[in-house]
């Protein structure tokens, strides 16, 4: 425990006069500058170095993580991230000249300004307690904005070490609360201008209705029923291999992982051999016994999972094995014959595979949009046109197609839900644009002023003028369908706008040229 002080909350009263601080310090336009930003990012990457060896502590004191896992998932993600964000930010923050603008508009210079929110509240959870807090505040303090860090109090040594890393930034522009229910009570009850959640959907609704009082906007990143389907055209062994990964990293507490697999029956038998061997060749002394297993974060958590599989009427084909005082619960492969299973119509957000056979790829795809009509990722393993099919029919915050949530393992691909599985994303470019606001600006300059004389009153006669000048004729008919036109195509060589003309006419002449200059190469020859 030397690395690591005792967890301490922040009392209720303090939390005011942090919060005004920090909004106060956004309003002196502090965190505008691009340097200042970049400043901050590469002190938030020492201070994870020069806090890894506590960081790795926490992880396991709270959640049994593994070396590997915490750096892989937590350190070596975080800092790589950091450095992603340095490498693009001044790129990514100049202003952007606005696209599709008519010819006579491009006079006033229309342009999107990338602008900080403002101040931001970032409220964490304790699956992966660094970097599930770490990677919202790089795109926090990227973006320009003030920010307030929550960490998860069921992580409470990850919390510490989270405290000691926000600690080594600028105080005055950014800040860690620790507690549970009063300090974010006492959080929300304050004015932001953009709030990050990360949790359960039951906290993320307490949240967006606190929110939507004071119209702040939001960023939810909750979890979801995600089906893994299994054809009967799927390569087994592999299916078998990923699908275990996928469910036990960190004892099953991810949020993106599969919480139940519909597999073709014909294919089964096979499939559970294959997750034998798996299980063998991962856990070979067993998963108790491994290094590289996690345990259960808490007693609730860990009782919560145990009354699933106790309540379940499945059967269990591999593991089992619990020890409520090690908060170990096995990598536990039950058979179910009942969509309405609890194993499947609750998320376990722990290490319990679920398996219910289906007849067919048709079955599997109702039977998912029936238990999550909008999960956070989708698993569908089979041939091209199978996989397909599950994409096209099958909604989903992410998918990853012959595995198990890879798409999550991009740390620069945005990641997200959609529906009951959360709202707005991040990571790389994406946390970047979480916390900006996207600010179009134009410029009208004096000598304009007789072109846009049309638009003062009195109005008479000035209607047909600014319709001749602004309307756009339609190149469909009245029943939806495209109407050809010879000239419009021969002025435009099919592109879609007169700008893409240009450039094809430009591309002929070019080709024209260099095909002229080869002819009277070739004749001199």
């Amino acid at each position: 425990m030397g690395l690591i002080p005792e967890f301490t909350e922040t009392s209720v009263e303090a939390i005011v006069p942090a919060v005004s601080r920090v909004r106060n310090t956004f309003i002196t336009q502090k965190t505008k500058p691009i340097e200042f930003r970049l400043v901050q990012l590469r002190k938030l990457y020492w201070a994870l170095t020069d806090n890894e060896a506590a960081i790795v502590e926490a992880c396991k004191q709270d959640l049994n993580k593994s070396v590997y896992e915490t750096y892989i998932s937590e350190i070596d993600w975080c800092r790589n991230d950091a450095l992603f964000v340095c490498k693009n930010l001044e790129k990514w923050a100049k202003d952007e000249s606005a696209p599709d603008i008519p010819l006579m508009n491009r006079l006033v210079s229309p342009k999107i300004r990338k602008d900080p929110l403002g101040c931001v509240l970032i409220i964490s959870t304790y699956n992966f307690p660094v970097q599930l807090a770490i990677g919202p505040l790089i795109g926090a303090i990227a973006a320009g904005c003030t920010a307030v860090l929550k960490p998860s109090e069921s992580a409470p040594s990850v919390a510490m070490v989270l405290a000691k890393v926000v600690a080594a930034l600028d105080p005055d522009c950014y800040g860690c609360v620790q507690g549970g229910i009063p300090q974010s009570t006492a959080l929300l009850d304050q004015k932001w201008d953009k709030i990050f959640y990360t949790g359960s959907s039951g906290v993320g609704k307490i949240i967006a209705k606190k929110a939507a009082g004071t119209l702040t906007p939001v960023t939810l990143e909750l979890g979801g029923r995600n089906p893994a389907i299994v054809t009967r055209n799927a390569d087994i062994r592999l299916a078998a291999r990923r699908l275990l990964w996928g469910k036990f990293f960190n004892a099953g507490q991810v949020c993106i992982s599969h919480n139940y697999t519909l597999i073709d029956h014909e294919v089964l038998p096979g499939f559970l051999k294959e997750l034998e061997v798996a299980m063998k060749e991962f856990y070979p002394n067993g998963a108790k016994a491994s290094p590289d297993y996690g345990r259960i974060v808490n007693s609730r958590q860990w009782n919560r999972l145990k009354d699933m599989i106790d309540n379940s009427k499945g059967k269990i084909l591999i593991g089992g094995t619990m020890d409520e005082a090690e908060k170990f619960l096995e990598p536990t492969v039950i058979q179910v014959d009942d969509v309405n299973d609890s194993l499947i119509v609750d998320e376990s957000f722990g290490p319990i595979m679920p398996i219910l056979p289906v007849n067919d790829l048709d079955q599997a795809i109702r039977i998912a949009n029936e238990v999550d009509p909008t999960p956070l990722g989708a698993y569908p393993f089979g041939n091209k046109a199978e996989t397909d099919k599950v994409l096209l029919k099958l909604r989903s915050g992410g998918a990853s197609v012959n595995d198990a949530w890879f798409h999550g393992c991009m740390p620069t691909l945005a990641f997200g839900g959609v529906g009951s599985s959360g709202q707005g994303s991040y990571r790389g470019k994406a946390s970047f644009d979480a916390f900006t606001h996207r600010r179009s600006v134009t410029t009208t300059p004096g000598w304009m002023e007789s072109l846009i004389n049309v638009r003062y009153p009195p109005y008479k006669g000035k209607l047909a003028q600014l319709q001749k000048m602004t309307n756009v004729k339609p190149n469909f008919d009245r029943d939806g369908k495209v109407k050809f036109s010879l000239v419009s195509f021969l002025l435009t060589l099919g592109a879609q706008s007169t700008l893409g003309g240009l450039a094809r006419y430009a591309l002929v002449l070019l080709a024209t040229i260099g095909i002229q200059q080869y002819l009277e190469r070739r004749s001199k020859l």
